[in-house]
């Protein structure tokens, strides 16, 4: 249970529904008028953390980790948009003790309009001072009776106690490059297989028959043998054939390389920053 010794570790912290699931970071914390006891809790949610939510605190477990709450994201998301001034009308919390189909605290009977956090009113803020509405104060500050209601000049109003002055910080873009693999070349070697045709010479003997006359040169050859026989005589004939064979030769060296090319590619990012507004009478700006 969330207690008033506690509020200061509340404000600012991770909010986690009852599953787990992160809904926001809270912002403020609001009190029972007449218990005194934390009874809801702005959530700041949406991408930028621009909308705030009430959320009930009062079975609420804080942890190193955040503050867990029992209801559901998706409750806390349509819950009734209900303005984060500094207090809660009876009929606002009735609103959200039906909406969230909780009992209603003991100080439902009045306004609950103690918050710690971001606006003005404090844990330690007596009873009169939250009773005192806006009406009864005029426009120097003070209150019908005569109290100076306005805060002291560099008090810290929006959380935990900090020094005279506001830090404003923005967000920078920083643009870098890593190095990551967008894809793979390899080299595959395979057979394929073409036709070659080439034209070689070749030859070949063919027989021809020669005839020659009687002369006193041959006639001793012609007349050598029987005068009349059968003969027979015989010719061996040669032809050249294409003659083909094959042998695998290298030819070159292939290889995989890599090389960088630089180009240019353009990067758009969103970035945020604080500004910081001055409400009331001011003097001229002054850097330090």
């Amino acid at each position: 249970m969330i207690g008033t010794e506690t509020i200061s570790r509340v404000i600012g912290k991770d909010v986690y529904d009852e599953s787990g699931d992160k809904i926001g970071s809270a912002s403020e914390v609001y009190l029972d008028d007449e218990t005194g006891q934390p009874e809801w809790v702005t959530v700041r949610t949406g991408l930028f953390g621009t909308k705030e939510s009430f959320v009930p605190i009062r079975d609420a477990d804080l942890t190193d980790d955040g503050l867990r709450v029992p209801v559901s994201k998706s409750a806390v998301k349509d819950a009734p948009k209900i303005d984060t001034n500094g207090h809660l009308s009876p009929q606002e919390e009735q609103e959200l003790y039906r909406y969230y189909n909780l009992q209603a605290g003991t100080g439902t009977s009045g306004r609950t309009d103690t918050t710690v956090g971001r606006h003005e009113t404090t844990a330690g803020t007596t009873d009169r001072d939250r009773d005192l509405t806006d009406r009864d104060r005029d426009l120097t500050g003070r209150d019908t009776t005569g109290v100076d209601t306005r805060p002291a000049v560099g008090r810290d109003t929006s959380g935990p106690t900090t020094d005279n002055a506001m830090t404003r910080s923005e967000e920078r873009l920083n643009v870098g490059t890593r190095t990551e693999e967008v894809g793979r070349a390899r080299l595959r070697k395979y057979v394929v297989t073409e036709n070659v045709t080439e034209t070689v010479p070749v030859s070949r003997e063919e027989v021809r028959v020669e005839r020659e006359p009687i002369t006193e040169g041959n006639v001793g050859n012609a007349m050598d043998g029987p005068a009349i026989s059968e003969e027979e005589h015989e010719v061996t004939l040669h032809a050249e054939r294409p003659v083909v064979e094959k042998e695998a030769v290298p030819v070159e060296r292939v290889r995989l390389d890599t090389e960088t090319v630089t180009g240019h590619e353009t990067v758009s990012e969103d970035v945020r920053r604080e500004e910081i507004d001055v409400d009331g009478d001011t003097t001229r700006d002054r850097r330090v």
